[in-house]
């Protein structure tokens, strides 16, 4: 079974990002990490920003790209800044109101992802949504996760944020079971119901069965390291992650 890489989400590390965003890219390679996902470019050009990924040796392993971007005439600009990047991955992190406030407003959502799902696939890259904990509070009758993957072609990429999972009462490890083959990217961030600080390792995600899944039915192509809650200063922390995921053997 091949390694499933690791990378890290630059919002774990924003604002050491915006006062020296290469030297940041340059700390995270050193630590280990062999990708990032964006979560905004700093006012950097795409070429500059395949430059500084080029000379650490990271790979960009996602994007996180707003809806709107994705849509009308901003699709083939946003699509050609990713190919610029190297990414193949554009995920959206969160969505307005109009496109969540009930049942049949998550079933248009999901139709749009399928359109933007089938444009993508031809240039080998894919579209996804990733959750907060929200989607896994009961809306008319049903949770938002699963009327909108369950309305949604297997090429809309589930990025299964396993600690915001948990903090809406749910478990990811029931996802990853009942959408295989979806969760092409997923965030690797620690829950713990006594300890808003903890890192990955020290709280109460079932690592063991979350990676199970992943390599076994996931199609995980990457490993995502995100922390949003700091005991040390944020590089110092996301370090620490990843040194536990390497005592687990990941």
């Amino acid at each position: 079974m091949a390694k499933i890489p690791i990378g890290l989400q630059l919002y774990s590390v924003r604002e050491d990002c915006a006062k020296d965003l290469p030297g940041t890219l340059a700390a995270v390679a050193k630590m280990g990490y062999e990708g990032v996902e964006f979560a905004g470019y700093y006012g950097y050009s795409a070429e500059d920003l395949r430059r500084m990924l080029d000379d650490n040796g990271l790979k960009c392993c996602g994007t996180h790209t707003g809806l709107d971007s994705l849509l009308g005439d901003q699709f083939e600009q946003t699509v050609e800044f990713n190919r610029i990047l190297g990414n193949r991955f554009l995920i959206v992190p969160g969505l307005h109101g109009e496109y969540t406030e009930s049942r049949e407003a998550w079933k248009r959502t999901a139709g749009i992802f399928d359109e933007l799902a089938a444009k993508l696939k031809p240039l080998e890259m894919w579209t996804g949504y990733h959750n907060h904990w929200t989607e896994f509070q009961e809306l008319d009758g049903e949770l938002p996760w699963d009327t909108f993957f369950g309305n949604t072609s297997p090429d809309v990429v589930m990025q299964m944020d396993t600690g915001n999972c948990m903090h809406g009462g749910a478990d990811p490890v029931v996802f990853l079971a009942r959408y295989p083959g979806r969760a092409r990217t997923v965030h690797l961030k620690e829950y713990s119901a006594g300890y808003d600080k903890a890192l990955i390792g020290e709280g109460d995600v079932k690592w063991d069965q979350v990676f199970e899944l992943c390599e076994t039915k996931g199609n995980t192509e990457w490993y995502i390291v995100e922390q949003e809650s700091y005991a040390y200063p944020p590089l110092e922390c996301v370090e620490k992650c990843l040194q536990n995921l390497k005592k687990m053997g990941k």
